[in-house]
């Protein structure tokens, strides 16, 4: 599902006027368990100004705010929220673990080298600036943990402090057999269908 919010305020730190996008996301709608799977984002710089730092957002149900108990922002990425409990830390628990995230690292880079897209923040990668009329796909690969019915909600911003300009959602059923897997002839695990 795509929602294009063309037009919205500037955020914070960037000069005035709005950041039209227009945005879509694709993840497989039905997975098994330690299937490895793609979930991509693409983002296009509908605006005649440059996206200063394209900031994309991985949540639970819906990224809108306020959000009911063990949806939205709270919960991390690929993740959803049990009943909080007094000795518990950390009420996130994955529904699928990434095993590659975007960016020219992965999950952050040694050295301050610019490229990890990670940020402070558990659920969202900042991703650079993206000039006027280019596209940036970016690509999270992950393995369903967690089997049944589930909704990812993503939403993108111009900025890490940004306006949301773009949002949607993706419903996925992850069923209990888990994926199987071989070594063919080249030496190489595969999927077996």
């Amino acid at each position: 599902m795509l929602t294009s919010c063309g037009g919205l305020e500037a955020p914070r730190g960037a000069s005035g006027g709005s950041f039209p996008v227009s945005a879509s996301a694709s993840f497989p709608p039905a997975q098994r368990l330690a299937q490895t799977a793609s979930f991509r984002v693409t983002v296009r710089n509908a605006g005649a100004r440059a996206l200063p730092d394209v900031a994309v957002t991985i949540c639970n149900v819906t990224c809108a705010y306020p959000a009911p108990p063990g949806e939205g922002t709270q919960a991390a990425a690929f993740a959803t929220d049990i009943a909080p409990l007094p000795s518990l830390a950390d009420p996130s628990r994955p529904v699928w673990i990434i095993t590659r995230a975007p960016g020219l690292c992965g999950y952050g880079c040694a050295g301050g080298a610019q490229g990890g897209a990670a940020t402070a923040y558990s659920n969202t990668w900042a991703f650079g600036r993206l000039e006027p009329g280019r596209t940036a796909t970016f690509e999270w690969a992950v393995s369903a943990v967690r089997p049944g019915r589930h909704t990812v909600a993503w939403q993108v911003a111009p900025a890490l402090a940004g306006a949301v300009v773009a949002r949607g959602t993706l419903t996925v059923e992850i069923s209990t057999a888990p994926a199987r897997y071989r070594v063919n002839a080249d030496g190489q695990v595969v999927e077996s269908r």
